[in-house]
């Protein structure tokens, strides 16, 4: 295989191995070297039985893409490098395709870690999910908004007519309901603006949601993690400061105002998100010590007026999560009693390495 083409395969975030006929080693990757904690310079030239304590699950695999000439995927594989004495044990998947190798045949071999799968996959879903939040929330919206405001224009007229001043009261209910229903519309249509991006830091963001948090809040104490070298991203400013107001927002009310929220910021490397891969991206997280999320909600937390609050409307972590999706960033949750973690992924998009394509699923 060209020099080329080998570069290529070194930046991909999956570990990759390339074998020639004999099932010999002639390429590992960065993330190969870090998947099986062996340098490659002691990999290449080796055979699989060398390099590997137990290669028996892979040889089948290899043996069946040899023999069919296509694709094929190894679930469940168990893989340890002969050279690491106690090595972690992590099920892993592998895609074995046939490939030529300069003038001979080979196989090329992808290594994905089974969490990192399953961790692609919830992203994916998370995804789906927001863009039908967003289509549900529209047409929602717009289904109610009309009807509202007829509702509320007869009750003013209404409202005109009634000669007993006690009549007034409940005439006045239905406009100051008809009201705050229009403001939920009002909310529920607003993700649908595009960003309006800006360069910002986002300690920028999280300063702000701290003051807005204080003043409402004063028994709350706050505290801050920052990782203060963080890069500028270019993003929304008022989005994302809504968006993390509405996660702590909500950790606060949970709280009943009393507690501990801390804002962490860190730097992720090679992440991927909505099937892209960068360099960099920002991590923040909003954690809390309040009760948790309840459990028969938690997995359905971001879906639009789900809450565990007397009295929510169930759509501020919804606005979050749009807000963030607008960014290619997603957010993700961990919760249980005392420790209840929201962590946000945002990528700094002039950090982009490759588009990720789809795993090929082959049998």
């Amino acid at each position: 295989m060209n020099p080329e083409a080998l570069r290529g395969l070194d930046l991909l975030a999956a570990a990759v191995m390339l074998l020639d006929r004999r099932r010999v080693i002639e390429h590992v990757n960065p993330a190969g070297e870090n998947l099986f904690q062996v340098s490659k310079n002691i990999m290449v030239g080796q055979t699989l039985e060398e390099a590997f304590a137990d290669s028996s699950e892979l040889q089948v695999a290899i043996g069946c893409a040899d023999r069919d000439n296509c694709s094929y995927t190894q679930h469940d594989l168990t893989l340890v490098a002969a050279t690491v004495s106690g090595g972690l044990r992590h099920p892993l998947t592998c895609t074995v395709t046939p490939v030529e190798l300069d003038a001979t045949d080979g196989f090329l071999l992808e290594f994905t870690p089974m969490q990192q799968q399953l961790r692609i996959a919830r992203e994916e879903r998370l995804l789906d999910q927001s863009h039908a939040n967003r289509e549900l929330i529209r047409n929602l919206a717009h289904e109610i908004k009309n009807p509202l405001g007829a509702l509320r224009g007869a009750a003013q007229l209404l409202d005109r007519e009634l000669e007993r001043p006690d009549l007034h009261e409940y005439t006045q209910v239905i406009m100051m309901e008809a009201d705050r229903l229009q403001s939920l519309m009002d909310r529920l249509l607003t993700p649908h603006r595009l960003p309006q991006p800006t360069a910002l830091n986002i300690h920028e963001v999280t300063e702000r949601v701290r003051s807005l948090l204080v003043a409402e809040y004063p028994d709350l104490h706050i505290r801050r993690d920052y990782d203060t070298s963080l890069p500028p991203l270019t993003a929304d400013r008022e989005q994302l400061i809504q968006a993390v107001l509405n996660i702590a927002r909500n950790a606060a009310q949970a709280m009943r105002g009393q507690g501990n929220i801390t804002f962490r910021s860190r730097v992720a490397r090679r992440v991927t998100l909505a099937k892209k891969l960068y360099r960099l991206a920002i991590v923040l997280e909003v954690v809390d010590d309040g009760p948790g999320i309840p459990e028969d909600i938690r997995d359905r937390v971001f879906f639009p007026l789900v809450s565990g609050r007397d009295g929510g409307t169930g759509l501020g972590l919804t606005l979050a999560q749009n807000f963030v999706n607008q960014h290619q960033g997603i957010i993700e949750v961990e919760s249980r009693p005392g420790n209840t973690s929201f962590t946000i992924l945002l990528p700094l998009r002039d950090t982009v390495i490759a588009s990720v394509a789809p795993s090929t699923q082959k049998h």
